[in-house]
């Protein structure tokens, strides 16, 4: 073969990229069709967030695109088709009214439903939306975390239709011996006592582990801890699957949450505490060192953004959004006593900040505590969020670790925390994750972590001990009974000791050195 015949078989094998519509059109496509990205996963051979990383935005290659191309274009014929069935069909009847959208009055600021629908959090018919998103606004309506309307008791008959019952019509099974008990499962219910498949995915796991290298549980948990990402992410697939909203895995994020420099940070300030007592009294202090139980498994639970984030200026903050905003922090006149909310910061003047740590300032210059000015919002960008959002895979990873400590399972517990806490540290621009990529969510849970060491040193003074110390997302240095106020275990509610020394001496208040 001569050179040009290279050339010529070279440019016979070479195409052109199969086009696909922008990534908008993508996702509006399948939801049209009222498909998940699961199932349009499952036939395409990808996982979920692939999907969601496609329609952000990044672009699928070889065979699989090819796939992905013959998917968008059969939607959208079939649509089209359908589009062109109805306008012959006349004037929409009753049918149109169930798929209304939300009605704008002159007195509401369009998020109250013409029709209720589906709550995102619980299934349940809710009377409003946020950022598109059926919601129930007040937690108290919400059945989220508890049964699920697949489980709800029927209501009772009318008098008069007690006595009524065509063939159609469903019935209220006889409860007695033969009916089955179920549980909340997420979305879903499953027998009582049945396993739940999501811990079964971690006990199958340290189970191979274990049998791959001959029950050496040191090889095991090398092997467990290495495959921790991946895991964590398959789990997180399984949690959202029966979810009535999809995560956006690859959302466009402004500047601010992109690194500077390729060895830099961004713009974000997550308010860590790195805060010591300025003075003791004169004496000596037995000074005890509390360490927080899984800091990030705890600060899970947090508000995060389901959409891409959108700009404002309007200085205000919305309670049903979520995201980051550019502050001018107030003073702090308490740093005797407790640490600034916002962390150690030398540089005075605006900084962006997260929502938790929003939450926090706001919450810490209401009239319950009073302790410092309101902040001063400049901009934001926010999204609807949402508190319960990875909920379910929190307490799937919780239910482990407790079962871990119970039965002394040190494999299994060096497993979870390193899913937990890499999932959290992979977020932002890693090459270790590329599944789901949102660093504002990787922000706003270590912020969380960090509010809540805070809240609990608040509790700790409140409750007359002395804080000496507070840092990171998990230490906390008291004098006094700490027992009388913290529950002491390996529970995410309970505190252990790490440390007990002592600071100055009977002749002098000098610290000494721990």
């Amino acid at each position: 073969m001569t050179d040009f015949d290279a050339i010529d078989a070279l440019l016979a094998g070479a195409g052109k990229e199969v086009p696909l519509p922008m990534a908008e059109e993508r996702r509006l496509l399948r939801e049209e069709l009222h498909l998940s990205r699961a199932q349009l996963a499952q036939v395409l051979g990808v996982s979920p967030s692939t999907v969601g990383g496609w329609e952000a935005g990044r672009e699928p290659s070889g065979e699989t695109r090819v796939k992905y191309a013959y998917f968008l274009e059969g939607a959208r014929a079939k649509l089209t088709a359908g589009t062109a069935g109805q306008s012959s069909a006349g004037e929409p009847g009753d049918e149109a009214v169930a798929d209304a959208g939300p009605v704008v009055g002159p007195d509401d600021d369009g998020d109250v439903l013409a029709v209720p629908q589906p709550c995102v959090l619980c299934g349940q018919p809710a009377r409003h939306q946020v950022e598109g998103f059926p919601q129930h606004l007040d937690p108290a309506e919400c059945a989220a975390g508890s049964l699920p309307a697949a489980a709800q008791p029927a209501p009772e008959p009318a008098a008069g239709e007690r006595d009524r019952g065509g063939a159609g019509e469903a019935r209220q099974a006889p409860r007695g011996r033969h009916g089955v008990k179920v549980v909340a499962a997420g979305g879903r219910v499953r027998p009582a006592g049945a396993p739940d498949p999501l811990a079964g995915r971690i006990i199958s796991a340290v189970t191979a582990a274990l049998g791959e290298h001959s029950g050496d549980a040191d090889e095991a948990t090398q092997a467990l801890v290495k495959r921790a990402i991946p895991d964590a992410m398959a789990l997180l697939d399984q949690a959202r699957k029966g979810g009535r909203y999809d995560v956006v895995a690859h959302p466009w994020l402004p500047d601010i949450l992109r690194k500077q420099t390729a060895k830099g940070a961004d713009q974000i300030w997550e308010a860590r505490p790195k805060w010591t007592r300025p003075e003791l009294p004169a004496g000596a202090h037995e000074v005890t060192a509390l360490d927080v139980n899984g800091a990030y498994l705890s600060a899970l639970k947090t508000h995060l953004p389901l959409g891409q984030l959108e700009h404002s200026t309007d200085g205000q903050h919305n309670p049903r959004r979520a995201g980051v905003h550019l502050i001018t922090p107030p003073d702090w006149d308490h740093d005797q006593a407790l640490p600034n909310p916002i962390g150690q910061r030398d540089e005075p003047g605006p900084l962006w900040v997260t929502e938790p740590t929003l939450r926090l300032l706001l919450r810490l210059s209401g009239p319950k505590y009073g302790l410092c000015d309101p902040p001063v919002i400049h901009e934001s960008w926010t999204s609807g969020a949402t508190e319960g959002l990875l909920e379910k895979f929190r307490i799937t990873l919780k239910d482990a670790r407790d079962r871990a400590i119970t039965e002394d399972d040190d494999v299994t517990l060096e497993y979870v925390k390193a899913m937990y806490s890499k999932f959290v540290s992979t977020l932002g621009e890693s090459n270790y994750n590329r599944e789901l990529y949102r660093t504002d969510w990787m922000h706003l849970i270590r912020s969380q972590a960090f509010a809540n060491l805070w809240w609990r040193a608040h509790r700790a003074y409140d409750q007359g001990l002395m804080v000496v110390c507070a840092m990171g997302t998990d230490e906390l240095h008291v004098i006094g009974d700490w027992r009388a106020v913290f529950p002491e275990g390996r529970g995410l509610a309970e505190m252990k000791p790490k440390d007990v020394y002592t600071v100055g001496s009977a002749g002098h208040g000098t610290p000494e050195e721990a």
